[in-house]
């Protein structure tokens, strides 16, 4: 049957827009959510599944309770942008591999932590919490708590490499602060500490007056202290860290007799340290070695952070008339 032109383009319209509406389609410049193919699941989520966590929505493409929840999924896929992998797969275009995976029904989605913790299928209700939740639980991490105990050892090794310190009134480390410290790069040239406000000593140290504070220090003795300023995003944050990751590589030193190769700053701890103690190892290095006059405190226990504070004021106090003594 022929339609006058007129008819004709109306028809198109009305076809174009129901076939939109009965389609699950989704757009990059649109979403933020990863559409993958049954031969890519390996490149994108199965490889790395030693040390990263993804989810998987499978669908198909004209079921109406996909196409309400492609909205709801892809919250999740901007909440967890550049943290974690929030990918999508058709079943009706692969309808094998979604068979293989044991999905009977759409929408189902899955989560892949990292191994050996095998995939699950999420129960209950399809929505943004429970999803996000799942992806942010299974969040691998390289994360140090400091405590008063193992500040020293965190701060003073690997000067080399910049420490990240996130000073929180929270107890858990929170998910974006996981996600960067596993960042492809950061894990191996940078540090990330978590500190909570009750380690007060700590606090006190940095100067920390809110929470939550970011500090970055970094310098081959530790001496650059710089407050983020920025949004606590994860982007804003990564490119924050970006241009002083490179960097971040140990220089190396033989160790004794010949022995397993060390790093410098695993050797010599107390070239970074801020007021270095005195022992039989570091007595050369900190007083005995070179000209100039070196100054000793002696105290019955350990240090209390006044007792730093003091005397690094005192050093940069008395510093620049002693420098060519």
């Amino acid at each position: 049957m022929a339609f006058p032109l007129g008819k004709r383009l109306f028809l198109c319209s009305v076809l174009t827009e129901l076939g939109a509406a009965g389609k699950v389609e989704i757009q990059a410049m649109k979403h933020d959510i990863q559409q993958i193919q049954a031969s890519t699941f390996d490149g994108i989520i199965g490889k790395f599944r030693d040390s990263a966590v993804s989810s998987l929505w499978f669908f198909e493409e004209d079921n109406p309770a996909d196409q309400k929840f492609l909205d709801e999924y892809n919250k999740v896929a901007t909440e967890m942008k550049g943290m974690a992998k929030v990918t999508a797969i058709s079943c009706t275009e692969f309808a094998n591999f979604c068979e293989k995976q044991g999905v009977k029904e759409t929408p189902t989605v899955m989560i892949y932590p990292p191994n050996p913790v095998p995939a699950f299928k999420i129960e209950g209700q399809l929505e943004q919490k429970p999803i996000a939740g799942k992806l942010a639980k299974f969040m691998p991490e390289k994360v140090t708590k400091l405590t008063k105990e193992n500040a020293d050892t965190f701060l003073s090794s690997h000067p080399s490499e910049p420490k990240l310190l996130l000073f929180s009134n929270k107890k858990s480390v929170p998910t974006m602060w996981k996600a960067l410290s596993v960042d492809t790069v950061f894990k191996r040239t940078v540090k990330f500490g978590f500190i909570s406000e009750d380690e007060t000593d700590i606090v006190q140290r940095f100067k920390v007056k809110k929470f939550p504070t970011v500090i970055m220090q970094r310098g081959a003795k530790g001496e650059t202290k710089e407050t983020y300023k920025g949004e606590l995003k994860f982007m804003a944050l990564k490119d924050f860290i970006n241009p002083y990751a490179e960097s971040g590589m140990g220089d190396k030193m033989a160790g004794p007799a010949g022995g397993k190769e060390e790093t410098m700053e695993e050797a010599k701890p107390w070239l970074v340290q801020e007021v270095p103690e005195l022992t039989l190892k570091s007595h050369k290095d900190v007083c005995f070695k070179g000209e100039g006059l070196c100054v000793i405190y002696l105290k019955d226990g350990e240090a209390a952070q006044a007792d730093i504070d003091m005397l690094t004021g005192l050093s940069k106090k008395f510093t620049s008339q002693l420098s060519d003594r």
